[in-house]
């Protein structure tokens, strides 16, 4: 349970590897997203750590929140301090895709933050307004379909930026978002209202974040789509001087966000946590 200015809500999480083991690695998915997205990382990591991903409020398993203006940040922050708190750990190391990037950020920026290390997956401190758009044009949205096989049709066209994927794997993206609709039928399970508080309402222009990624101190790793349109090359070369001085590695054929999913992609975020 968590706490807001209108009350408590109901954070869901998934979690794989022993309970007990003191390297905890927390994963938080995107806008529109859920947990299950990662899946197929922690089980490539849950033998050498505990790795935890929620359900950011509003998505999967964990509650809808009343007032859309608290879909924004500060909320989702004060939620992950209180996980941290749940799971009795001192740190954890980060891994958060595009908004759970952001919010990875604005904790390892603050005094004594509990990211030991943190993986930024295709987000920086300068969002790009192609992005911002583009995400924009479908987050506030969540349309209904006759089939399984049409939403994983409708997922293939609004995330092609995730580059190839085979049937599977896009079934895979597709059905953890999908509940059934009262009368036949699917819809995807996630609160319209995300968008209302989200950096893709308001602007088209770039939105820049430099004070609080140079607060940071923390080993981090970006992970960028060679074609992404968030977050762009100049940026990320630009994160490699200043702040934490980021490690960074491109996927080649891929946009915005690498899914985590393939072995090039899980490889460099399971090293980079070993050696950290």
């Amino acid at each position: 349970m968590c706490a807001s200015p209108t009350g408590l809500h109901r954070l869901s999480y998934l979690e794989w590897g022993e309970r007990s083991n003191p390297r905890v690695v927390l994963c938080v998915h995107g806008l529109t997203r859920n947990a299950c997205d990662f899946e197929v990382l922690a089980k490539a990591l849950c033998g050498d750590y505990r790795v935890v991903a929620p359900d950011l409020p509003g998505r999967g398993e964990s509650d809808w929140l009343p007032d859309p203006r608290q879909y924004a940040v500060p909320m989702y922050l004060a939620d992950m301090v209180t996980l941290i708190a749940r799971l009795d750990v001192e740190a954890v190391h980060w891994v958060g895709t595009s908004l759970g990037g952001l919010v990875g950020m604005a904790l390892a920026a603050l005094a004594k933050a509990p990211v030991r290390s943190m993986v930024l997956n295709d987000v920086g401190p300068v969002l790009g307004a192609p992005a911002i758009t583009r995400i924009a044009s479908f987050a506030g949205k969540a349309p209904d379909f006759d089939s399984v096989d049409a939403a994983v049709q409708y997922m293939r066209t609004v995330a092609s930026t995730f580059g190839p994927h085979s049937d599977t794997e896009w079934r895979s993206l597709t059905e953890p978002m999908l509940r059934p609709k009262a009368g036949g039928g699917w819809r995807l399970h996630y609160d319209p209202a995300i968008a209302a508080s989200s950096p893709a309402q308001g602007t088209a222009s770039d939105i820049a974040l430099w004070p609080m990624y140079d607060a940071i101190h923390c080993p981090t790793l970006v992970l960028r789509g060679a074609d992404s349109d968030l977050l762009s090359s100049d940026t990320a070369q630009a994160m490699r001087g200043r702040g934490p001085k980021a490690e960074v590695v491109e996927f080649a054929g891929v946009g915005h966000a690498p899914t985590l999913m393939h072995e090039d992609q899980v490889g460099a975020v399971k090293a980079f946590l070993d050696r950290h």
